[in-house]
């Protein structure tokens, strides 16, 4: 996405039925706004200000792969005694959490 040119002529638009607006060719290339694009619309004092959304992809993992991260990553026995108290206050059992126990655990 490039910025605005600094003093760029201004663009017109046409809002449309039930609220639909359309933006001018030239604009939706430049910003990357296809058809089903997701933009962000804020009210500003000076009026309203439209501008492409960005997506970002977000995973949520269930409390059993957390304390899978957590004993599976712990480097030894210190670090692996805090993993499965930190599995433990995630209300589960760290036995019977399937993982890998370091080496030295």
């Amino acid at each position: 996405m490039s910025t605005p040119k600094t003093g760029s002529t201004p663009k017109t638009g046409k809002v449309g039925k039930r609220g639909a607006v359309v933006i001018p060719g030239e604009l939706r290339q430049r910003f990357g706004i296809d058809e089903g694009s997701l933009v962000i619309i804020e009210e500003r004092p000076e009026g309203i200000l439209f501008r492409p959304a960005a997506v970002v992809c977000y995973e949520a993992y269930s409390p059993e792969r957390q304390a899978e991260f957590l004993l599976s990553t712990a480097v030894d026995r210190e670090d692996y005694a805090s993993a499965v108290e930190e599995v433990g206050d995630l209300g589960l059992d760290a036995e019977k959490i399937v993982h890998e126990k370091p080496a030295e655990a």
